[in-house]
């Protein structure tokens, strides 16, 4: 059973509870920011009064995995879309392909990786919640198989009508996704795009390779050699360094 993530935006009082959990959970260095980046796969921030969480939405048929000519982005059974550093030539169309602008880049590294929250792929494996939905003491981030999450959202809304605006995010939008939220105000107003369609983007992604083999193919090779003579260099530097 697929697992999703609801986000309670009217409960959360900003305590940064989830983003401490997130950061020990991945070992992530430097200090918090404000914005996604390579050493925060999740972030708070305030629109409109109101605190809104930032991180991976797992899409229920990801863009970004639809778009990595390597598989380096795969969507799990469980929910997660999950990132295979050894498998990723470093091209980026993930970050192009992502309707939400959640994945960042090591611009800075010698050896670049895509970085993301990984939705706690291992504890999610297992049935248990990620760390940030344990780390929550208002009970703003709630955990469990996608359409009970979904029912219990709802509920709310319909317990509270004047709480909350009347959608749930991530129930359609771009196909679906695994973290989902309520908000008191309409989404866009916090940055969020409910002008996606319910239709995944995985396929008009899909379509426009289809329609381009050879371009496609030949845009793989050149990346892929690109990305070995990439980790060749880098190797013999490395030898180097160890005979000196």
């Amino acid at each position: 059973m697929p697992k999703a993530m609801l986000i309670d935006l009217t409960s959360c009082t900003g305590c940064r509870a989830c983003v401490t959990a997130c950061r020990e959970k991945n070992e992530l260095g430097g200090q918090p920011g404000l914005r996604l980046s390579e050493n925060d796969f999740t972030a708070l921030e305030k629109r409109d009064g109101v605190n809104v969480r930032r991180l991976c939405l797992h899409c229920q048929d990801p863009a970004c995995a639809a778009s990595c000519p390597v598989a380096a982005l795969v969507k799990t059974p469980a929910g997660p879309v999950v990132y295979d550093a050894d498998r990723c030539m470093g091209c980026r169309y993930c970050m192009v392909a992502c309707p939400h602008g959640v994945p960042t880049f090591e611009w800075h590294s010698r050896n670049p990786r895509i970085r993301k929250c990984r939705f706690c792929d291992d504890l999610v494996a297992e049935g248990k919640p990620p760390a940030c939905a344990t780390a929550c003491p208002t009970e703003a981030t709630l955990f469990g198989d996608r359409d009970k999450i979904m029912r219990r959202a709802f509920a709310r809304i319909d317990a509270n009508p004047e709480r909350y605006h009347p959608d749930v995010y991530g129930r359609d939008e771009a196909g679906g996704t695994s973290i989902m939220f309520l908000s008191p105000v309409p989404f866009e107003k916090l940055g969020f795009r409910p002008d996606l369609p319910s239709e995944p983007l995985s396929l008009a992604t899909g379509r426009v390779l289809s329609l381009v083999p050879g371009i496609a193919g030949t845009v793989v090779t050149l990346l892929g050699g690109t990305y070995w003579l990439y980790r060749r260099r880098e190797a013999v530097a490395e030898a180097e360094r160890e005979g000196k």
